[in-house]
């Protein structure tokens, strides 16, 4: 292991602001999963050309790599790397239960006749002529029900993590290179993975995988903090270049708008293209994360106001708020499509979605305390 890696491995505190970013997300990817929901025009995607999937992603990189980088310190990489592994069998756990439990509530809701079309919506279109030929489909990966994208995704990255901390351990700057050429590879050679019968994954693994490569050498190198602080010149053409997505964005919503807007901006760039993560999403992020690393320093004070807490909290326990916010998205979007769907009952379900996912984040947090030494719960 590089020394320069020890050392900013050994030197990392705790940063809040690590999971204000995954509460954020969690909270994001629930309200952009209800259709027509006023609240959902709040979220980062719509105001430039990254999202909460790139939030996700990159931090969970930068956290896997500090966590397990540090115990790869003290107790060997063959014990962090099982310990990865472990984790990915968790998430493929987490996956299959929702997977199922997601499936089957949808289908019942459908057969019942409540809300037909969401057969077709949330994408298991097959599950009422053959459920077990979807089920079996499910468990290998080649469904992609509507909204479980993201945690699909995060089980071939976090598989193939461990190879790329060995790396990030030994050579960062080689391991994010070699990172950087497999991406613009598989844009090239059009590699990624499949659902059935022909059809592409939502996010490309094959092309992810940088933007959490980048999220751990961002950690293990600690060049968040020093080789870029100094730069006010890069601080402008980062603030420059998100007001020009901003604005690109807002037009392209705009039919009015956007035939002011020249040819190769309209057909060279599309925030939503997230499927092989476009360039300008890298860098899109990248900007927003330095400008805001700048802004709220790791002791800013504001990250102990009560409301960022509740958010703060929801990215501390993101495996178990973002499965619950899963279902929750569909129960707000079946409520909105079977009731009155008015701004002020749009506003009620979405706070009503934070509120359940930040009490199963406070529980499933008193819950660990419970079962740690007295010591730990009593300090809590």
């Amino acid at each position: 292991m590089k020394p320069s890696v020890k050392a900013n491995l050994a030197a990392f505190d705790h940063d809040a602001r690590l999971y204000l970013t995954l509460g954020v997300a969690t909270w994001s990817v629930f309200v952009d999963h209800i259709p027509n929901n006023v609240v959902n025009l709040l979220t980062l995607r719509n105001f430039g050309f990254s999202g909460a999937a790139d939030l996700f992603v990159f931090v969970v990189g930068y956290g896997v790599a500090i966590i397990y980088g540090r115990m790869a310190l003290e107790r060997g990489y063959v014990v962090a790397a099982t310990r990865i592994f472990g984790r990915v069998w968790r998430l493929y756990a987490a996956y299959v239960v929702l997977f199922v439990i997601y499936i089957d509530t949808i289908a019942y809701v459908a057969s019942q006749s409540m809300a037909p079309e969401i057969i077709s919506d949330y994408n298991i279109s097959g599950i009422l002529e053959h459920p077990l030929r979807i089920l079996v489909r499910g468990l290998v990966l080649q469904e992609e029900p509507l909204n479980l994208d993201l945690l699909q995704l995060m089980i071939p990255l976090m598989a193939f993590f461990p190879f790329a901390l060995w790396g990030l351990l030994r050579r960062p700057n080689v391991t994010l290179a070699l990172s950087v050429a497999f991406y613009f590879a598989a844009r090239w050679f059009e590699w990624g993975f499949r659902t059935y019968p022909d059809q592409e994954w939502t996010f490309n693994p094959f092309c992810w995988q940088m933007l959490m490569v980048l999220g751990g050498w961002f950690a293990v190198t600690g060049a968040s903090g020093r080789t870029f602080r100094n730069l006010p010149w890069l601080r402008v053409l980062a603030g420059a270049y998100l007001v020009s997505a901003m604005a690109i964005t807002l037009m392209r919503h705009s039919p009015a708008l956007s035939v002011y807007l020249p040819d190769v901006v309209l057909n060279g760039i599309s925030p939503a293209d997230k499927e092989n993560l476009a360039p300008y999403r890298v860098l899109h992020f990248l900007a927003l994360a330095f400008i805001a690393t700048h802004l709220i320093p790791a002791d800013h004070p504001g990250l102990q106001w009560k409301p960022l807490q509740m958010v703060i909290k929801c990215g501390e326990e993101w495996l178990a708020v973002f499965c619950v916010g899963v279902f929750l998205s569909f129960a707000g979007h079946l409520i909105l499509i079977t009731g009155a769907n008015l701004v002020v009952m749009q506003i009620g379900v979405s706070l009503a979605g934070f509120a359940a996912m930040t009490a199963v984040a406070y529980y499933i947090s008193w819950s660990k305390r419970q079962d740690g030494p007295a010591a730990v719960r009593q300090r809590a």
